[in-house]
C-alpha cells in the first residue's frame, strides 16, 4: 500500500475525542519547523506553553541536529537548557520571541545542561530521548493519560 493510503487510512480512523499526540522521529526533534529558515535566533525570547522560559543564547542549524540552548535567567537559578529544534512551534520574528510547545516544568524536569559535553552525541541522545517521549516527560505524559478523568488535576 503507498504511503498516501496509509495516511489516509489513519486520518479516517483518528477521532477527535483522542488527545493529540506528537510522534516525532530522530530527525524531526532535532530540525527546526520549515518557517524559521536560518534566522538567527540568538536573543530572542523563548516562551514555553506555560510562561516566559528565558532567551536564546546559541541556536544551530544543522540538517537533522539543530537545538537552541536557552538561558533561563532567574527562573531556575541562571542555569541553561538545550530544546531540540523540533520542540520549536514557531517564530514572531517581529516580537523577537520563540514558542516552543513544552512547559516550563517538563523543561525544568529534562536532562541537565551540560555546559562541557552539550555538543556530544551520548548527551543529545538523553536529551532526544527525554522529549521524544521516551524518558521522564512522556512517562508523566502516559500517566495522566491513564488517571481516570474525575481525579485529573
Amino acid at each position: 500500500m503507498p504511503v498516501w493510503a496509509w495516511i489516509m487510512v489513519a486520518a479516517a480512523h483518528a477521532t477527535t475525542d483522542e488527545p493529540e499526540r506528537r510522534v516525532m522521529t530522530a530527525t524531526h526533534l532535532w530540525t527546526f519547523p520549515d518557517t524559521v529558515g536560518r534566522l538567527d535566533l540568538t536573543g530572542f525570547d523563548v516562551e514555553a506553553a506555560d510562561g516566559s522560559l528565558g532567551k536564546v543564547d546559541e541556536a544551530t542549524y544543522e540538517v537533522g541536529e539543530s537545538y537552541i540552548v536557552v538561558d533561563t535567567g532567574l527562573w531556575i537559578f541562571g542555569k541553561k537548557v538545550l530544546l531540540p529544534a523540533g520542540t520549536v512551534k514557531g517564530v514572531d520574528r517581529h516580537e523577537e520571541k520563540v514558542y516552543v510547545d513544552r512547559s516550563r516544568d517538563e523543561i525544568k524536569d529534562a536532562p541537565e545542561f551540560d555546559k562541557d559535553d552539550y555538543q556530544d552525541e551520548a548527551y543529545r541522545d538523553r536529551v532526544g530521548d527525554y522529549y521524544a517521549g521516551n524518558g521522564q516527560a512522556g512517562a508523566r505524559a502516559e500517566e495522566k493519560e491513564a488517571e481516570p478523568a474525575g481525579r485529573r488535576s
